[in-house]
């Protein structure tokens, strides 16, 4: 697979408690040259990233994340205001608690929610797979589907586990035709990173591939 197609699927992320203004303005830079899908950020980055970025590249930024557990009415607030900021996507994480009680009638409802503050931007649901049996991700998939949001995502990154290549093959045979799919945490290799998409990942949540291919060029180390 050629490395432009790659690298058109990833969303190019720095979401670390230290992110400082000059490591997100790098992350927007190489977002732009590499033609990245978009840079995923805090949202209190969003909207001077909007501005230094001037459409160049797409922004995304996170709601209830890392944990899922803030109540519906905060994650709609964060995702109107990210938007409002300049946020062209929204990656939502799902109130796990409520999945292991059985609650998808509510964790439907808040996607729903979230996806009308979305005003029309796209949304990705977060189900932190790394958490959940077989039977709970294979429920999430439905649930996902019919809630109108237009990604599935593996993973925060923050958890006890990343994307796998056994659930994005899960989430292909079960979500419908209306849902993509994005894989995010753990992603080390361009060799992975092929694999995911091969599978059925159409959304790569990295940092590291943007790394690999400037470590290619010379430019910086990958680590």
């Amino acid at each position: 697979m050629d490395i432009k197609d790659i690298l058109s699927k990833v969303d190019h992320t720095l979401l670390a408690q230290t992110a400082t203004w000059d490591e997100i303005k790098q992350i927007c830079d190489d977002g732009i040259k590499y033609r990245t899908a978009s840079v995923c950020i805090p949202a209190s980055y969003v909207k001077r990233a909007g501005v230094y970025s001037n459409g160049r590249v797409k922004i995304c930024t996170v709601i209830g994340f890392p944990n899922g557990y803030d109540t519906t009415a905060a994650k709609v607030f964060e995702a109107r205001d990210a938007v409002s900021n300049g946020a062209d996507e929204v990656d939502m994480v799902i109130n796990i608690g409520w999945v292991k009680d059985g609650l998808y009638g509510a964790v439907l409802d808040e996607i729903k929610q979230v996806k009308d503050a979305c005003a029309g931007k796209v949304l990705k649901v977060i189900v932190e797979a790394c958490l959940l049996t077989e039977s709970e991700k294979i429920k999430m998939c439905e649930t996902v589907t019919k809630s109108g949001a237009d990604f599935i995502k593996t993973s925060t990154g923050f958890s006890t586990g990343g994307a796998t290549f056994d659930d994005v093959a899960l989430f292909k045979k079960h979500v419908g035709t209306n849902v993509r799919i994005k894989a995010a945490g753990g992603i080390k290799t361009l060799e992975d990173a092929e694999k995911f998409i091969s599978l059925g990942a159409e959304r790569l949540g990295t940092s590291r591939v943007v790394k690999l291919v400037k470590k290619e060029e010379g430019g910086v180390n990958a680590n």
